[in-house]
């Protein structure tokens, strides 16, 4: 005879066999219920899909409608957007209508009268647009204030509306469908839940024992969890620490770098007028050399705040459509001079390259700088070859190089026969004041140089070097779609560019030995020089002297800066020509890396010739 025990349990696996047995017919019916209710819900869904579409078609024509008119009436093409955009669409959406009213068992007739009237009624706006372009204004007008265009619309309209009537009803019948299907499942759903409820007080003796080990567990989780996240902290930490200490490294390499170097140019250029000072105080004129000594160092130190404005993306560039076979090939007796008679230069130009749109003289001095560093390479000579060619970049190659986008572009390669990087030179070779040259043989900035540039220019440069065999450096530019412009060439050793007949400049510095050397130079160049320290005065004298050709001013100033000071004279003087000049500008006149359209500047510090040309520039408009 079985025990109480053995009763107990038998009597509990019997129930619990009844009620999963009973639980399961219940999730079959359940299981019915959803897909009936599914499929309710679905029907609602197309029913309304299609009663959106009907309204969406009837609109297109009535857009179309609206845009022809806008047409009509204004002549501006812009208006026809909505026609267009309609016959571009109708016939899809008629098709994809058409396709869900078949799903649904629907009669296709309506639909068909639609599209016909439809079909006539953007056949009568092409009639009436195609008078206006063709100037048959009367013509246009005749039609549309004809009954026939406004009875296609009624027609449509009605046809539409009995449609969506129809529609109506279709959707009014599966609503109620869903409704029945949703009452049965919340009657089978209410059953199940009291059957879980029997089957869970069943269960729940169980669980009690089951409390304890998952808590135990639930502790034991947290502990882990805590150690896992103060690891992690702690990694991070260490991470941080390393990302500060790489960049304080880089920082202190670029600052060695500029102290270095200008140290060396001042030294020159102190050292130089230091010996000018005392043999002029002795009555000596022979100073030329001494003279030239600081010029070149103060050109260097101008060379080396350009190049790092290139490298930082931050120089001001001038952009024009620039053929890129022309301009190399217009730099080859440049080229020949700097390399000397020990490199022999090869140029393959690509048969119908494509434009692009770039800053010549930065591109000039970018392929400058990847001559003269392919030049370095090749020690005692060899060969050098700049090719040209039409460039693709796909996807893939997007993905696998960061700020490149796909697209077309105008390649620049400058391949040598030199000894070649190795990968740890070619991962740094963009850094600036990264040199493998000789010490005193390089500033380490050519190739940061070029770098800057080309990603300010929206490009990309890649470096491909084999050891022993040469390296290629490939220069990308965006190809330039625009309209065709004459193509800037590099030139060099022209005449030095003088003022004309009593051309009066005004010069607006607020630094006041900065003003006077370009009030002297600009007197050196025969014009007739006019000064003030800021926009105030300046404005009184344009005021007061109608004669000035040329407004000379500074971009960065207190209280008026030089892009307002130009807008007001400009105002006042719409014939006026401006100039600017500034050692650095970031929003006044430059967006995006670009000097704004139109406008002319000479960046400090510049030269005579510099200031010459620009002036010249600016007064050509």
């Amino acid at each position: 005879m079985p025990t109480t025990r053995q009763r107990f349990l038998l009597t509990s696996l019997l129930s619990l066999v009844a009620g999963f047995s009973f639980l399961g017919i219940v999730v079959i019916a359940s299981f019915a219920l959803v897909t009936y209710q599914q499929d309710a819900q679905r029907g609602v869904e197309q029913a309304l899909d299609i009663e959106s579409d009907l309204h969406g078609l009837f609109s297109l024509l009535q857009d179309a409608e609206t845009g022809q008119r806008g047409f009509l009436l204004s002549g501006d093409e812009t208006y026809l957007a909505p026609y267009l955009a309609a016959i571009t669409v109708i016939d899809r959406e008629v098709d994809e209508l058409a396709a869900k009213l078949r799903r649904n068992g629907r009669d296709l007739g309506a639909l068909t009268r639609l599209h016909d009237v439809m079909r006539e009624k953007l056949a009568e706006m092409a009639s009436t647009i195609a008078r206006k372009r063709a100037g048959d204004e009367a013509g246009a007008q005749a039609i549309v204030r004809s009954s026939g265009g406004q009875a296609l619309m009624t027609r449509a309209r009605d046809i539409t509306r009995q449609m969506r009537i129809e529609q109506g009803l279709v959707l009014e019948q599966r609503r109620s469908e869903l409704a029945d299907a949703r009452w049965r499942l919340r009657a089978v759903i209410l059953a199940a839940a009291i059957l879980v409820a029997l089957v869970a007080l069943l269960t729940i003796w169980t669980s009690w024992r089951q409390t304890a080990d998952l808590l135990a567990s639930r502790d034991e989780l947290k502990l882990a969890n805590a150690k896992l996240i103060d690891q992690a902290l702690q990694r991070e930490k260490l991470e941080e620490t390393l990302r500060q200490s790489q960049k304080m490294d880089a920082i202190g390499q670029l600052t060695g770098g500029l102290a270095h170097d200008f140290n060396n140019m001042l030294a020159i250029i102190t050292g130089s007028l230091g010996i000018v000072q005392r043999r002029l105080r002795r009555g000596d004129t022979a100073i030329e050399k001494f003279i030239d000594n600081a010029m070149e160092g103060a050109d260097r130190a101008a060379t080396l705040t350009h190049r790092l404005l290139a490298f930082s993306r931050q120089q001001p560039l001038a952009p024009k459509s620039i053929d890129v076979n022309k301009f190399v090939a217009g730099m080859a007796d440049l080229l020949h001079r700097t390399l000397g008679e020990q490199i022999r230069l090869e140029t393959v130009l690509a048969g119908g390259l494509w434009r692009t749109h770039a800053d010549s003289s930065q591109l000039e001095n970018a392929i400058l700088n990847l001559a003269v560093n392919a030049r370095d390479a090749m020690g005692e000579g060899g060969r050098l070859t700049i090719e040209t060619q039409n460039a693709s970049l796909d996807d893939d190659y997007s993905a696998a190089h960061f700020e490149v986008p796909a697209g077309q572009y105008v390649l620049i390669a400058v391949s040598d026969t030199g000894s070649g990087m190795p990968p740890d030179v070619i991962r740094r070779a963009f850094d600036p004041f990264f040199t493998t040259k000789g010490l005193g043989k390089g500033t380490g900035l050519g190739l940061s140089q070029v770098f800057g540039f080309v990603k300010q220019s929206a490009g990309h440069v890649k470096i491909y070097s084999e050891l022993g065999q040469g390296t290629t450096m490939k220069v990308y530019l965006p190809r330039f779609m625009g309209p065709e412009m004459i193509t800037e060439t590099p030139t060099a050793g022209r005449a030095l560019p003088v003022a004309g007949a009593n051309e009066v400049v005004l010069v607006v510095e607020d630094e006041e030995r900065v003003r006077h050397l370009s009030v002297e130079s600009l007197r050196e160049l025969g014009y007739t020089v006019l000064e003030a320290d800021g926009a105030s005065a300046a404005l009184r004298i344009i005021d007061s002297r109608p004669d000035i050709a040329l407004l000379f001013t500074d971009v960065v100033m207190p209280d008026v800066n030089g892009r307002k000071l130009a807008d007001e004279a400009l105002r006042r003087r719409p014939g006026l020509r401006v100039l600017y000049t500034t050692g650095y500008t970031r929003n006044a006149i430059v967006h995006n890396g670009m000097l704004d359209h139109g406008t002319h500047l000479v960046s400090k510090p510049f030269t005579m010739e510099q200031l010459a040309n620009k002036v010249r520039e600016a007064l050509a408009g």
